[in-house]
């Protein structure tokens, strides 16, 4: 099992910046690809970024050029830049992780941006 906590969401005004950090315990080591999605109120789960263990990254159309996903493998944690923030970023962002045989979530943080 892997645990995932999110940390760093808060409030920013629009254009601001924040960045998201993602603490992984546990059963790490065969975790393949990990991301961020996000899910505000009345709307689907957004997939925003994800990186694989090779270090590849992939990221929504909205967000691309804005946000950057990273991680530290030595400290076992996964960041989100995310910069020139607009009103519909707001939304609670979650941590994923996927290993095989195993999908996991953390419990999100709440990013509201205000315009």
């Amino acid at each position: 099992q892997v645990q995932l906590v999110e940390s760093g969401g808060g409030l920013v005004q629009a254009g601001g910046s924040l960045r998201l950090f993602c603490a992984a315990s546990g059963s790490i080591l065969g975790i393949n690809v990990m991301g961020w999605s996000r899910q505000a109120p009345g709307k689907q789960r957004e997939l925003v970024a994800s990186i694989t263990s090779g270090g590849n990254t992939n990221y929504a159309d909205s967000v691309r050029g804005r946000f950057t996903i990273s991680k530290d493998n030595a400290k076992n944690t996964m960041f989100l830049q995310m910069n020139s923030l607009k009103p519909e970023d707001t939304a609670v962002y979650y941590c994923d992780a996927e290993s095989p045989g195993w999908v996991g979530r953390g419990q999100g943080t709440q990013v509201t941006v205000s315009s």
